[in-house]
């Protein structure tokens, strides 16, 4: 009896968020870890389709970099990287929507589908819901010398996004699984980071969390700690100190831009744990590390 109490204790704890929560948007970036292991795929589709079932309107943005890595190897194509962004080509750049929009896209539709949801899948094409453009790369050099552009092909950045496509399938409980592929001004395809596309997605959608799923437990500090809660001050401030390395430093960017742009809250939590998005979602004390709003 119990451990039957415990449960609804769980239920019940769960009660003031799924009410304040209850027909607002919620953006989940879903990637790394969390996209191979098959038990964590499936504990993140049964995430999803529970929010889509308390009233809650998930939408997610996913990545794809090891498949397609791993696609762009069997056909001896080389992987080139500048500046943690892969160089793409045009012939790159077939493989990387092929693979994004055409097989992982449709898997994640798939399994969400398969555990009692209605998701559809959805590139930044469809709908012209992500506008893009060439991403403009500098690198700093020596002394006088003026910041070297750095030309990655066909990568791009958001330059605007046209929400009414997302809007219309959460009115109609649809689930939107969308793949981070923009379309240029002239028809153009760009593959753009997820990360950025979801922090994007976020305020356009006025959703009211931003969470972004990674092989990591959250923020640490400079002792390797967990940081549970940043203001966006305190976290701007972690990148210019240092203390942020590699592909933490963007995702705290986009976490910050998105906060800044009136979403309530992001959160960078560890999708290596089950139901990771549940946890952060529904439990008093979460997990990963929380940014909100600082004093300006």
């Amino acid at each position: 009896m119990e451990k039957l109490i415990e449960k609804a204790n769980i239920l019940i704890e769960a009660l003031p968020w799924m009410r304040q929560f209850y027909q607002r948007t919620i953006v989940i970036k879903y990637g790394g870890h969390a996209m191979v292991d098959e038990h964590l795929k499936d504990s993140f589709a049964q995430d999803i389709v529970l929010l889509k079932y308390v009233g809650i309107n998930p939408v997610v943005v996913h990545g794809g970099g090891p498949q397609i890595g791993q696609t762009l190897e069997r056909i001896g194509k080389k992987s080139d990287f500048l500046e943690g962004m892969r160089v793409t080509d045009r012939e790159t750049m077939d493989v990387v929507e092929m693979v994004l929009v055409g097989k992982v896209n449709k898997e994640i539709v798939a399994l969400i589908n398969q555990h009692g949801g209605q998701a559809v899948g959805l590139s930044g094409k469809d709908g012209r819901l992500i506008q893009a453009r060439k991403l403009q790369l500098y690198r700093n050099q020596e002394g006088d010398k003026p910041p070297e552009l750095i030309d990655l092909g066909m990568v791009g950045e958001v330059e605007a996004i046209q929400a009414g496509v997302i809007q219309t399938l959460e009115a109609s409980r649809f689930i939107p699984v969308i793949a981070p592929v923009g379309v240029g001004s002239q028809g153009e395809t760009y593959n753009i980071n997820a990360d950025l596309v979801a922090g994007k997605l976020a305020p356009a959608l006025k959703a009211v969390k931003l969470i972004l799923l990674t092989d990591v437990p959250g923020v640490l500090d400079a002792d390797g700690k967990l940081i549970s809660s940043l203001d966006t001050n305190q976290a701007a401030k972690l990148i210019k100190d240092g203390v942020l390395k590699g592909g933490m430093i963007p995702k705290v960017r986009y976490a910050i831009e998105a906060v800044k742009e009136g979403v309530d809250k992001a959160h960078i939590i560890d999708g290596r744990i089950q139901h990771a998005v549940l946890l952060e979602i529904f439990m008093d004390q979460g997990i990963g590390t929380e940014i909100v709003s600082g004093k300006e």
